[in-house]
């Protein structure tokens, strides 16, 4: 998947392991279904040599956001390719029984699923949602678990935040950097951390949780961007919203130096971007400031979801001795 194709020599260099032994597994996977041929590669002198590809559509998986207003289910092939893409109606706040119903209809759909991702706007600790406010449904329920007994296939279930920087760090190739990504959204603001290329979960998972960081006197930074309308219009009369931000940034800053702190395009434009910046620097040293971006936080999120779902495909297969 790697290398895109490869003959029986190349995967025999490339992982070290002898050429009989890479022919008796290629050969049964081919018979599976699980690679499929390309044809056979000009000769250099002797025996021409059979190209192999993997096939994308062995495996697929399924990955599912939760929102306040909507429930997106989206299939995707091995190689990370959109099949599928649904939004249906939102089950936060509805009987657990839709959103069970919702999946089993996709699954008989595709047979071929082997690996469920799951985005939930709430901090998770081992596939357990224990922190989601105003969704009492799903407070303290074992997701990965029941859906793993229901369907008998793997779940990962995981912060949307904790998704999304996870999604913007694999989409752009960015090579062990550390980022903040910050957002509003409709649950109240969030924050999704990585360092060196890992995302940051805390010691009791509930890293990321900003609303609750009190940046002034009377006011956390969840009630102070209530004084306007979030990051959506951090434009009052006093400038609170685009003061929050920016004291947000500036602590991130002194505390973990991030190389970027990415917002979502829904949220800020270039100009809000501007004012952030020029805010920050009133409240540490510009030259220590990261790299403000703006991002597509949808399509970030699920490209984090997609990758948690191929690792997890991926393990598995390597699991059962594929």
């Amino acid at each position: 998947m790697e290398l895109g194709s490869a003959t029986k020599a190349e995967l025999s260099r490339k992982l070290d392991i002898s050429f009989p032994t890479i022919s008796k597994f290629l050969t049964q996977m081919e018979k599976d279904g699980e690679l499929l041929t390309m044809g056979f590669d000009d000769s250099s002198g002797g025996r021409r040599a059979r190209r192999y590809v993997y096939n994308p559509e062995y495996m697929l998986g399924l990955s599912v956001i939760l929102e306040k207003s909507e429930t997106h289910y989206t299939v995707f092939t091995c190689l990370g390719e959109v099949k599928e893409h649904r939004m249906l109606e939102s089950v936060l706040m509805k009987d657990l029984d839709l959103l069970t119903g919702q999946m089993e209809k996709i699954l008989q759909s595709y047979p071929n699923i082997r690996s469920i991702a799951i985005g939930v706007p709430g901090s998770v600790k081992d596939g357990c949602v224990f922190f989601i406010p105003d969704y009492e449904l799903f407070d303290q329920f074992h997701v990965k678990e029941y859906f793993e007994d229901r369907f008998s296939i793997p779940v990962a279930v995981e912060n949307d935040m904790n998704a999304a920087v996870l999604g913007y760090y694999k989409n752009k190739g960015v090579a062990d950097e550390s980022l903040v990504y910050m957002y509003s959204g409709k649950n109240g603001p969030g924050a999704g951390i990585l360092i060196n290329g890992a995302v940051i979960r805390g010691s009791t998972f509930f890293s990321g949780e900003v609303s609750f960081v009190p940046l002034y006197d009377d006011r956390n930074f969840l009630q102070a961007l209530q004084n306007g309308a979030g990051f959506r219009n951090p434009d009052s009369s006093k400038g609170i919203e685009y003061d929050a931000i920016s004291r947000m940034a500036a602590s991130f800053t002194a505390m973990i130096n991030p190389r970027f702190i990415i917002f979502s395009q829904e949220e800020v434009d270039e100009a809000a971007i501007k004012e952030i910046e020029l805010r920050s620097a009133h409240y540490i040293p510009a030259e220590h400031l990261p790299k403000l971006v703006i991002s597509d936080w949808k399509r970030d999120y699920l490209y984090g979801l997609q990758s948690l779902g191929l690792d997890l495909m991926i393990t598995c297969q390597v699991n059962e001795g594929k």
